[in-house]
C-alpha cells in the first residue's frame, strides 16, 4: 500500500500559525528537534504495510527523508488537486486499482503502529473511502486542552482524523463535491448542510449516528464509505493553532515519548 502525505500548507498572515512560519511551509516547523513532517515520514516509513510514499508540497532539497521509497511532487495549489496529483503519481509507480493512505503532514504524534492499524482495517474490506474519527474522551485524555472541534452525534462526540484512506476508483466521483467537502472539513455544520436539510437537522438535534452519517455522505458521492473509530488520539491531533504546536512540541520532547 502506498501513502500520500500532503504538505502544501503555508499559513497566510491572518492565520494563527503565521507568526511561527512567516511565509514558510507549516510542515517544516520544528517539533522537538526535527521538522514536523519528518515525524510523520518516520512513522509511515517504519510501517510494515507501506511500500512507498508520495510527498506533496515540498522539494527534494528540503532535507526530509523516509525509510520507504520517497517521491516528491510540487504543490498543486489546493487539497483536492494535491490528492488527485498524488493518486496519479502512485498510479505511475504502481499501476492498477488499489487502496491508498492519505496522511496529513501536521500529525507528528502518529507512530508506525497507528499506520499499520489503519492499513490493516482498510485491507480487510473494499470500501471507497475510510474516514477516521476520534472520540472526545480519547482525545481529551491524551491531549488535555487541545481545543479540538467536535461533532455531536447521536451515539458519540468525535473530532476528525487526518490519517485516512481511499480507493483509486473514488477519484472518478463528483470532484466539485469533493472540493466543497474538503474546504468545509473544519466546519461540521457546513459539511452537513451540503447533504441536505435533513442531515443538518438531525445533526443539530443530535439524532444521527456515526455510521448513518457516513452512509448518507457516501450515497451523496455514490461511493461506499466507512468510518473508523480510532483508539489513537494522535491521528486527530493536527497542528492548526499555536497552543497545539506547543502541546505536541512538549509531548514529543519527553524522554518517554513513543517516537523518541
Amino acid at each position: 500500500m502506498y501513502a500520500i502525505i500532503t504538505a502544501g500548507g503555508i499559513p497566510r498572515p491572518e492565520e494563527p500559525l503565521y507568526p511561527y512560519t512567516q511565509g514558510r511551509s507549516k510542515a517544516l516547523l520544528d517539533v522537538a528537534g526535527k521538522p514536523m513532517v519528518q515525524w510523520v515520514l518516520d512513522a509511515v516509513g517504519k510501517s510494515s504495510r507501506v511500500d512507498g510514499v508520495v510527498l506533496i508540497g515540498l522539494d527534494a532539497d528540503c532535507g526530509v527523508t523516509c525509510a520507504r521509497p520517497l517521491t516528491f511532487i510540487a504543490n498543486r495549489g489546493g487539497m483536492l488537486a494535491n490528492i488527485l496529483a498524488g493518486v496519479a503519481e502512485v498510479q505511475k509507480i504502481h499501476p492498477g486499482p488499489q487502496h491508498i493512505l492519505l496522511v496529513s503532514s501536521d500529525i507528528p504524534g502518529i507512530t508506525s503502529e497507528m499506520v499499520d492499524w489503519v492499513a490493516n482495517v482498510v485491507e480487510q474490506s473494499d470500501d471507497d473511502v475510510y474516514y477516521n474519527v476520534v472520540p472526545r474522551e480519547i482525545m481529551e485524555k491524551r491531549y488535555p486542552n487541545s481545543r479540538r472541534t467536535y461533532t455531536h452525534l447521536k451515539d458519540m462526540v468525535v473530532c476528525g482524523g487526518d490519517l485516512n484512506a481511499m480507493h483509486t476508483r473514488a477519484v472518478d466521483s463528483d470532484l466539485n463535491m469533493w472540493n466543497s467537502l474538503i474546504e468545509a472539513r473544519k466546519n461540521p455544520l457546513k459539511q452537513a448542510s451540503m447533504f441536505g436539510w435533513d442531515v443538518l437537522f438531525l445533526l443539530l438535534i443530535r439524532q444521527i449516528g456515526l455510521q448513518e452519517a457516513v452512509q448518507r455522505v457516501a450515497r451523496r458521492f455514490k461511493l461506499k464509505g466507512r468510518a473508523l473509530v480510532s483508539p489513537y488520539a494522535e491521528i486527530g491531533m493536527d497542528v492548526d493553532k499555536p497552543n497545539q504546536l506547543e502541546l505536541v512540541r512538549a509531548d514529543l520532547a519527553r524522554p518517554n515519548s513513543k517516537q523518541s
